[in-house]
């Protein structure tokens, strides 16, 4: 599935490179680039760090690509994690005596921070202290250690399972929305810019239309369109070019692909159209139910193709129409 392909150190670099440098490159979500470019203006001109800031929304929205300009347009340093890399107190503690003033620390997946690691954040995001208990039982005691003043940017995808007294410990929360098909496009004019390959409009148009409305996945796109365009010698890709290649990928035009399908069938052909409850799907489709959440739902409740009732899942007509149900007959609308 084009969305959870694993990338190989090349594709990596590519995907670094594709990523905006600064608040001007960045394309979309205009209304939180005017406020941190406010919340940052005025830092600076205090001397301080900005407050701690969380950011949430579907994956492949750009949440990991603002908290790198957010660090860059600070003049700051940015350190790298994720939840489930810290998985000890002590891991947590080695990250937070290693920053220094004005640092940005960036928590990926912050939700799933375990309940120990995330109790130890509290003190050391309000006051900037670190409290360690050193030996057990009568005996323990607290050593308290100074903090720099640092600056915590957490990503999300589940803000609903981030805990209360966490979330309320950010001073700026904003939600990523899914980008316009215009927005898509000037990101896909940009990337073919850097990647040395040139598309025509109508090629760029579907490619856009394909992508889900997310930067991540059209970026990916291009590259598996630019695949075919240069092993069939094109100078540019064009509408034909990119048709195919979709095709190839089994995408059809309004984005989904067959791991969608698949999850939409399940719905219509196993349980008649739903309601069927998350965990009941998931071991249908042999996918995991955060899988299912996070990266399926998003985008076809958008779509209007998948609905949340307090019984389950259940598919609209707007579904059944696109998946080419009509009695017993059934017709994959592809490219």
């Amino acid at each position: 599935m084009i969305n959870d392909a694993s990338q190989e150190p090349e594709e990596e670099k590519i995907e670094v490179t594709l990523r905006p440098q600064n608040f001007e490159e960045y394309v979309g979500q205009e209304k939180i680039k005017k406020n941190l470019s406010i919340v940052i203006g005025a830092a600076k001109k205090r001397g301080e760090a900005i407050e701690h800031t969380l950011l949430y929304g579907p994956a492949g929205l750009g949440k990991t690509t603002l908290a790198h300009i957010i660090a860059r347009e600070m003049g700051a340093n940015i350190k790298v994690t994720s939840g489930p890399a810290i998985e000890r107190v002590g891991d947590l503690g080695s990250i937070l005596t290693n920053l220094d003033d004005g640092d940005v620390l960036f928590v990926d997946e912050i939700h799933r921070l375990n309940k120990t690691v995330e109790e130890i954040l509290y003190p050391a995001m309000e006051d900037h202290k670190l409290d360690i208990i050193i030996g057990k039982g009568p005996s323990a005691r607290t050593l308290q250690l100074d903090l720099p003043k640092f600056t915590l940017i957490g990503a999300t995808t589940r803000l609903g399972s981030l805990s209360g007294p966490l979330r309320d410990r950010f001073g700026i929360i904003h939600r990523l929305e899914f980008y316009e098909a215009n927005e898509v496009e000037c990101i896909l004019d940009r990337a073919g810019k850097i990647l040395g390959v040139e598309i025509d409009e109508a090629g760029r148009e579907l490619i856009a239309q394909c992508s889900r409305c997310t930067p991540r996945i059209a970026n990916r796109l291009l590259k598996r369109v630019r695949d075919v365009a240069q092993i069939e010698d094109a100078l540019s890709i064009n509408l034909d070019i990119a048709q195919r290649a979709l095709e190839m990928l089994e995408i059809d035009h309004k984005g989904l692909d067959p791991s969608d399908r698949r999850v939409l069938d399940a719905i219509v052909t196993k349980f008649g159209g739903g309601p069927v409850g998350v965990q009941t799907l998931a071991a249908s489709t042999a996918e995991e139910v955060q899988t299912i959440e996070d990266v399926y739902e998003p985008y076809l409740m958008k779509l209007g193709f998948l609905e949340r009732t307090p019984r389950g899942r259940m598919v609209t007509q707007a579904c059944l129409d696109h998946l080419g149900y009509n009695g017993e007959t059934k017709q994959q609308n592809l490219l």
